[in-house]
């Protein structure tokens, strides 16, 4: 029989010490995460904004009776939004809102 050289019982002795520390880490308990306080509402927090239902909003949506702006930043506004809708983030709102129509209805919209 062919006796294993020292460099060959040395990588089966890694092998085996990392197979042995995979099993330990996967047996370990996960801990729970739990959340501390839920988040204030915006209804909360700006009681004197008007808000609009989702019932009107998908109504004004189909008739196309206002106008709907993304104030989240270009890298959400590009994942997923409104059909139609603009980007105007929440920081540049104050000064690129005053280029809308001030008689439309304009719906802003964070989620």
């Amino acid at each position: 029989m062919k006796k294993l050289s020292n460099l060959s019982l040395f990588m089966i002795g890694i092998g085996a010490m990392l197979i042995i520390m995979a099993i330990i880490i996967s047996i370990q308990p996960r801990p729970k995460t739990t959340s501390l306080n839920p988040p204030v509402s915006e209804e909360e927090s700006f009681p004197e904004l008007p808000r609009v239902s989702l019932n009107d909003a998908f109504s004004a949506f189909t008739a196309g009776s206002a106008v709907f702006v993304d104030v989240r930043d270009n890298s959400a506004f590009a994942e997923a939004h409104i059909p139609g809708a603009l980007s105007i983030p929440l920081g540049q709102l104050e000064s690129q809102g005053k280029e809308l129509d001030p008689n439309a209805w304009i719906i802003t919209y964070c989620t």
